[in-house]
């Protein structure tokens, strides 16, 4: 069998937490039950991905058997990875998914798309990635009293693209995490309620004059200033046919809006990079408009 996963931008400005966007980067994996676990890996980054029992699919699939009491059998999996590594791209969502999507097979459960959402977002601990990961293009979720996930998707407007400035350094999400308060003030939650509601507005009808506003922040953005170089700047950036650009999840990739026909503005982020010092590199993805598939 074989489950392949896509990479996933989170917040996408102000969404904190709440919005994340699947993108056409692919985590693949190859599975069949085997007399002891062993994993290959090959593709992006694929020195940094354990192949023991550390390895994070097979850890997530252990921990849904444990979940639900029962054992999972042995497998042999092969791993080909094109989603970088702690660049913001929700590498560790889709290795969560692929783990619970294995789970399920292996243990004949026949879960809906909604239900490994669910059992995604509870280890990930919240369901914005996981979301992009398991329905594709743009997911509005939350996760409500009950522990459940309600999660709607947008589709990017045909007129608009999305590229990714990926820089040549990492930033680990705990990191990234760290250098946020514990707290907000009233006028900045209601600055980010705005801009979301704004956001999603724009999305889901093509509304082009609601941005660059539609995606500003307060929540997490400038905080993250001093760990991404030239962050400020970029968040900032006004351009011919430049929609915005966001943090993508917790850094340090840039996520960059723009109406098609003008690419070029991602040459401006790779710009500010090289201004401070660092070198990067442009993938121009699709959205990706279905989320995990198992075949």
């Amino acid at each position: 069998m074989q489950v392949r996963v896509p990479a996933s931008s989170a917040n996408l400005g102000p969404g904190f937490d709440s919005l994340g966007l699947a993108l056409g980067i692919y985590l693949t994996c190859r599975f069949q039950r085997a007399g002891r676990l062993s994993i290959r890996v090959s593709g992006r980054d694929a020195a940094e991905i354990p192949t023991g029992e550390d390895n994070l699919i097979w850890r997530t699939a252990l921990a849904v058997a444990a979940d639900i009491g029962d054992a999972l059998p042995p497998i042999a999996l092969e791993i080909d990875n094109d989603i970088p590594l702690g660049k913001g791209l929700g590498s560790s969502a889709a290795a969560l998914t692929a783990g619970v999507v294995i789970a399920d097979h292996l243990l004949g459960l026949h879960w809906k798309p909604h239900r490994i959402l669910d059992e995604a977002a509870k280890i990930e601990g919240h369901p914005d990635n996981v979301a992009a990961c398991v329905l594709g293009s743009i997911v509005a979720s939350a996760t409500d009293v009950g522990g459940a996930v309600r999660a709607v998707r947008v589709e990017l407007p045909a007129s608009y693209g999305v590229a990714v400035v990926v820089p040549d350094f990492v930033l680990p999400t705990s990191e990234s995490r760290h250098v946020l308060p514990a707290g907000y003030s009233k006028a900045d939650a209601v600055f980010n309620v705005q801009r979301s509601a704004l956001l999603i507005a724009a999305l889901a009808t093509g509304a082009t004059s609601a941005f660059p506003a539609a995606l500003e922040d307060r929540m997490h953005q400038p905080y993250r200033y001093a760990l991404v170089p030239g962050l400020e700047e970029m968040v900032k950036l006004r351009a011919p046919g430049l929609l915005g650009c966001a943090l993508s999840g917790a850094g340090p990739s840039i996520l960059v809006f723009y109406e098609r026909g003008h690419e070029q503005v991602c040459d401006l982020i790779r710009q500010i990079f090289a201004l401070h010092g660092h070198n990067s590199e442009t993938l121009c993805v699709p959205v990706a408009r279905d989320g995990y598939q198992l075949t």
